[in-house]
This record gives structure tokens, C-alpha cells and sequence, in this order.
């Protein structure tokens, strides 16, 4: 048995169903003497380019261990699959079980997005009434404007002076 590693793309409509998806396939590779080696659900991203009028899509990576007629079913089965935009099959050397780089970036992303929102969270707590005008013009106007009527006292005394 070849061990091979597909990534596959979701309609971002048929998101709630990934689950099954990823079990059916499961179920699949596994009814013919294979197995999974890791499974990742990596959410839905952006893609590179627009794909059937579609800027998102869901993203899912398997990490198979089976034999050639067992890909072939689950290719029929991809091909067939309106709900699965595009998929990728590489035959991998050997088994892969560590996390990928795709969900270490995810799992990242995901704690910096909670401690984002846990700070938002303490700054709208406090009180508001501290913040005041950091520019330092109590009247509103900026110093351009200043300078711009400052120039055209300077041009009225000239042409009086010329006339």
C-alpha cells in the first residue's frame, strides 16, 4: 500500500456537512484495509483565485495509507461530488502524522484572534472620560489653516504696498 496525502476543497455552502464528509472517507479507506494517518480540518480561507464565482472555500487535508483501487474509488467519488471545488492527490514517500504547517498557522491565528479579543474586551471597560483632544488646538483648527490665512494677510499688505 501507497500512502498519499489529498487536500481537498469544500463549497463554503456545504461547510456544516465537512464532518460527514471526513467520516464517510474515513469509513471508506478504512472498509478496504487502509488507514488514515491524520486528518485536518483547516476552516474556511481565502483562495487564490475565484473558483465557480467563489472567493472562500473549506479546506480539508487527509493523509491516506491505501491501496490503487481504493484511490480510485475515492477520486470517482471526489469527481462526482458537487459539493468538493477542487482535489489534490500526492503520493507521499511515507507516513505523515505530524501536525501540518497549514493548521500550526491556523491554531496560531486562532490564539492571536482570542487574545485580540480579550484585550478589546478590557479596553472597552475602561473608562472613556481620560481620552481628550492629543493635537493641543483647544478652537479646532489644525495649524495649516493657520499658516494658509497667516499667507494671504501677507499677500493683501504686498498688492497695498504695490498699489
Amino acid at each position: 500500500m501507497r500512502h498519499y496525502e489529498i487536500v481537498l476543497l469544500v463549497h463554503p455552502d456545504q461547510s456544516e456537512q465537512v464532518p460527514g464528509m471526513l467520516e464517510r472517507y474515513r469509513g471508506l479507506v478504512e472498509e478496504k484495509g487502509g488507514s488514515v494517518h491524520r486528518s485536518e480540518d483547516w476552516g474556511r480561507l481565502q483562495l487564490a483565485y475565484t473558483i465557480a464565482k467563489l472567493h472562500k472555500a473549506h479546506y480539508l487535508m487527509l493523509n491516506i495509507e491505501c491501496d490503487a483501487e481504493t484511490l480510485a474509488e475515492l477520486e470517482g467519488i471526489f469527481k462526482f461530488n458537487d459539493a468538493i471545488l477542487r482535489h489534490l492527490v500526492v503520493r507521499k514517500d511515507k507516513a505523515e502524522t505530524e501536525p501540518s504547517v497549514m493548521l500550526k498557522r491556523k491554531e496560531s491565528k486562532d490564539e492571536r484572534d482570542s487574545a485580540r479579543r480579550e484585550r478589546s474586551d478590557d479596553s472597552d471597560s475602561s473608562d472613556d472620560s481620560d481620552h481628550d483632544d492629543s493635537d493641543g488646538d483647544s478652537d479646532g483648527d489644525s495649524d495649516d489653516e493657520s499658516n494658509d490665512s497667516d499667507e494671504s494677510d501677507d499677500n493683501n499688505e504686498r498688492d497695498k504696498a504695490e498699489g
